[in-house]
């Protein structure tokens, strides 16, 4: 068995980083492409390995000599490669191909190291690996029959959105027999170049001969092995965090901030949604309207507060919509609160982020479980010179609930010290009776004007693609003065009308609160049965959990993301839960919440 590695390309997309480098010199993670897969053919005591080369050859032959730890290479050379297309490089590469059975393999790809281990092992002499079809796939597509045979390749061309469910992406690793390569691709190949010319791709002949019948073709499917084509920077930033390891691998998914639908194996209970909102039927409403929505101007702040009065019950001239709660956030902390501030920690980050350390006044929970109430707030801040006091609640991440009597004591308290409440009730419809739990009204914003409240519609809502929140509050020259800070198309066209159509939808949304409730008593109920896992009250969309004993939280975290892709919120990475062992877990549907606990036992038990 030899290899053959179509290398000869200019990977002008990746810019700067092939330059003076062919694709298959670029490090990911600190190792070239080239070392890598040679080091993976190694392993499959390849007898000789053959590539084609052309643009920056003479660095990478140099670089990789005539062997590689005792396999011979051999170099064919395309000229022409600023002309032409794979076709041709392979088409120089034909009397190799016909000397042995042969591995045809394309020089940008990153793999799992058993893909070689499948496609050798499986009898059947001519396969090309697959994966099923995905967002972040781009280039020839194939379909298979029952027997995995392949009946088309499908070229850019030809793609349909409308098919994708029966497309498979070739990962452009092949295996052909010398009878195969002898007997049918090469005459193909020559007749095709002859006909077609050179500046064409391979996978177009073998579209010709599945034509054929008795082509022979067939597709060995990968599953959810990790690989990644790299044609751009981020094709390279994606396939860094696929590949990186332990430690480094956690630390590149978190820098993300999200983005996670790019790793479609990648189970998120990291960050924080409605699983069961919106409908399908609003979700057929947004496609319908896609066409316009993409080609037309959001309108101004005027129509989109007015949009948000009328989602919420409140006045327009009390209610500000942002980019996310986290533009409101950030507008708030530079205008609206100049003073020092009382935060209670651990917290949402993007607050205290937006301070200076010197303006807060935190306050750290001194019961067990980071629990806390408005009395406690009230005692510890009496003395203290603060301008304003954030409470989160439903609490992030300790899912800790002050109930509205309450946190109305609080707003009052506040009231006679003219200090400002900030609310940010993103979590209140998941609370149990939640339907009576939001401070977004009319009456008690116009009798409060110290009560600022802010609401991600991204979190209980399930749409955080869409980045929408709101802040409201009777201040009215505070909210006129946050809408004149933000942009005027503060927002988009999908996020203007996903507002104007929610109230269609609003029995729908009572309905799927009260799912979430049902489902996260089930959740809690499974998570308690877990071995060395305490899990902590919640009236939130998450649940904090504290390990006991046989993992840190560190550990069970790169090891769920490592071992079975799933992404939990480590605890060390928040003020106030440094060295508590916890970990943050999200409540999605019923399916992945029994698959992160089926995990659990396995790891724990």
């Amino acid at each position: 068995m030899q290899a053959l590695i179509l290398a000869a390309g200019m990977g002008r997309r990746l810019g700067e980083k092939t330059r003076n480098n062919t694709k298959c010199m670029i490090e990911v993670n600190g190792i070239k492409l080239i070392d890598r897969v040679l080091g993976q053919l190694k392993s499959q005591k390849i007898d000789r390995v053959v590539i084609v080369a052309g643009y920056c050859r003479e660095s990478l032959m140099e670089y990789v000599g005539d062997s590689y730890e005792g396999i011979p290479i051999n170099w064919v050379i395309n000229p022409i490669y600023d002309k032409t297309n794979n076709i041709y490089s392979l088409a120089l590469a034909k009397d190799e191909l016909v000397k042995d059975d042969t591995l045809l393999i394309e020089s940008d790809l990153i793999f799992d190291d058993t893909m070689f281990d499948m496609i050798l092992s499986d009898p059947y002499p001519n396969l090309a690996l697959v994966a099923k079809y995905e967002t972040w796939m781009d280039g020839t597509m194939v379909r298979i029959d029952g027997d995995n045979n392949i009946v088309n390749f499908v070229p850019k061309k030809a793609f349909n959105y409308d098919e994708v469910d029966t497309y498979y992406k070739t990962v452009n690793i092949y295996k052909f027999s010398r009878e195969f390569c002898e007997n049918v691709y090469v005459p193909f190949l020559d007749a095709y170049c002859k006909v077609m010319g050179n500046n064409e791709y391979y996978e177009q002949v073998l579209r010709v001969i599945t034509l054929l019948e008795g082509a022979n073709l067939k597709a060995l499917p990968v599953g959810n092995k990790r690989w990644y084509e790299i044609d751009d920077i981020q094709d390279l930033d994606i396939a860094e965090a696929l590949f990186a390891e332990g430690a480094d691998r956690m630390k590149r998914y978190f820098a993300r901030y999200g983005g996670y639908w790019r790793f479609p194996q990648l189970l998120d209970f990291c960050y924080l949604v409605n699983p069961y909102f919106p409908p399908k039927r609003m979700k057929d409403e947004l496609r319908a309207n896609f066409d316009v929505l993409l080609t037309e101007y959001p309108s101004g702040m005027r129509v989109n507060s007015m949009l948000a009065g009328k989602y919420f019950g409140v006045s327009s001239n009390y209610i500000v919509v942002g980019n996310g709660a986290a533009e409101l956030i950030k507008s708030l902390t530079e205008i609206g609160i100049t003073g020092k501030i009382g935060i209670v920690y651990p917290t949402f980050e993007e607050y205290p982020n937006r301070k200076n350390a010197v303006d807060i006044i935190p306050f750290f929970p001194v019961k067990p479980d980071w629990q806390y109430d408005a009395d406690d707030l009230m005692r510890f801040y009496d003395d203290k010179p603060i301008e304003a006091l954030l409470l989160v609640n439903p609490d992030n991440p300790t899912g800790n609930y002050i109930a509205k009597n309450d946190v109305m004591r609080l707003v009052e308290w506040c009231k006679k010290r003219s200090v400002i409440l900030v609310l940010d009730e993103s979590f209140v419809d998941f609370s149990d009776n939640w339907e009576s739990n939001s401070m977004l009204c009319n009456s008690i914003l116009e009798q409060h004007p110290n009560l600022i409240v802010v609401k991600s519609i991204s979190k209980s809502y399930g749409v955080p693609g869409l980045r929408l929140g709101v802040m409201a509050s009777g201040n009215v020259e505070l909210i006129s003065s946050m809408k004149k800070n933000v942009a005027i198309w503060n927002i988009n066209s999908f996020a203007e009308f996903y507002m104007q159509i929610f109230n269609k939808y609003e029995r729908q949304y009572h309905e799927a609160c009260s799912r979430f409730v049902e489902e996260r008593k089930r959740f809690e109920d499974r998570l308690k049965q877990v071995p060395h896992l305490r899990v902590l009250p919640s009236q939130a969309n998450f649940f904090t959990c504290v390990i006991e004993g046989k993992y840190t939280s560190t550990e069970l975290t790169k090891l769920l993301l490592s071992k079975y892709e799933i992404l939990i919120k480590d605890g060390e990475t928040k003020k106030g839960m440094q060295g508590t062992n916890t970990v943050r877990i999200a409540i999605r549907g019923k399916v992945d919440n029994d698959r992160l606990c089926d995990v659990l036992f396995e790891i724990f038990s």
